[in-house]
């Protein structure tokens, strides 16, 4: 009898002790994160803003971190590439996706999609964002807010865009909606087609993305009347922010950007997340990374975790409003 009692105390002790081992094992795995390549996906064609951002971020992230390889995945705007993190699956766990304003535009235009782009993925944080400008042609009669939202509410006018669903497209249809104007969307195929109808007169307004309009805002060509951000931008400081230039015609609570934010599968690991928050909060305090914001007119993000995943929920809801009110679900 009392040896079997030894053997049952034996077999419970060295039970205990091969749990510690394992959790500790998990612990030192969980500490010598990144273990393998970090996988830095772009959801659009090499070449854009997304993709330059991505790489600048890819080469100073290395230097603290790991090797990260950069992969253009373009298709169906971002869903293509959303979609292959969302599924998660192997080397999940060293995925990262810069996301962009069509990841909530495009949840908002197609509803059915297979994921959620909330509750599927993990939030690292914010990394820039660019403001949009209220732009019109250098010899518009319009010199303020106040003066085309009158006139638009009196007669049709035309805004442009770069194809329908963009950020520019969707911020034109929210100033729309607050405003309770009569404007009308001319879509194109590119800002390459869009900005010359703009500069032309062609169209009348546009919400274009600050690098794509400031030098023709420094000639003269363009006229900006406000910037989409609620706060003025420290590269056109004597242009107002709609909230304050609209103040009185709906636009109080106007605010949209081009933003660039990491996310990652929601099961990505804890230690990792903070390792990497802290690798890029190191990035984006650097001298590197302060000199490469200017090309694009951009800010420094500043929310992080959960802070950026409220904020991707307020823009879901944003454009999710747009769309039904502009009949713009698939």
């Amino acid at each position: 009898m009392m040896k079997l009692m030894k053997s049952r105390v034996k077999t419970k002790i060295l039970c205990s002790l091969a749990a510690v081992s394992l959790s500790l094992g998990g612990l030192a795995q969980a500490d010598e994160w990144p273990e393998d390549n970090i996988r830095l996906v772009v959801p659009y064609s090499a070449g854009g803003t997304t993709d330059l951002l991505s790489r600048k971020v890819a080469d100073l992230l290395q230097k603290e971190l790991t090797t990260v390889v950069v992969e253009n995945r373009p298709g169906a705007g971002s869903t293509v590439a959303t979609g292959q993190l969302a599924r998660g699956g192997r080397g999940s766990d060293h995925m990262l996706l810069m996301a962009s304003p069509g990841h909530t535009i495009g949840a908002s235009l197609y509803p059915n999609l297979r994921y959620d782009p909330v509750a599927d993925f993990a939030f690292v944080r914010n990394v820039i964002n660019i403001p949009n400008v209220m732009v019109v042609p250098g010899d518009s009669p319009y010199n303020t807010v106040a003066e085309f939202v009158e006139a638009a509410r009196e007669q049709e006018l035309s805004f442009s865009s770069p194809g329908i669903g963009s950020s520019v497209h969707m911020s034109g249809e929210l100033f729309k909606n607050l405003t309770q104007t009569k404007l009308v969307h001319v879509p194109f195929r590119g800002s390459g087609e869009a900005l010359p109808a703009l500069l032309s007169g062609d169209v009348d307004v546009a919400f274009e993305n600050m690098p794509t309009v400031y030098p023709h805002i420094q000639s003269g060509k363009l006229k900006a009347l406000a910037v989409t951000t609620p706060t003025a931008s420290e590269f056109l400081p004597d242009v107002p922010p709609m909230q304050e230039a609209g103040k009185g015609y709906g636009l109080e609570t106007y605010e949209t950007s081009a933003w660039f934010g990491l996310i990652a599968h929601k099961s990505f690991p804890e230690e990792g997340m903070v390792k990497l928050q802290a690798a890029l909060d190191k990035v984006m305090a650097g001298e590197d990374f302060q000199k490469f914001l200017p090309q694009f007119g951009a800010e420094a993000g500043t929310v992080v975790g959960d802070d950026f995943r409220d904020f991707v929920q307020s823009e879901l809801k944003k454009w999710s409003d747009v769309a039904e009110k502009a009949n713009l679900k698939r």
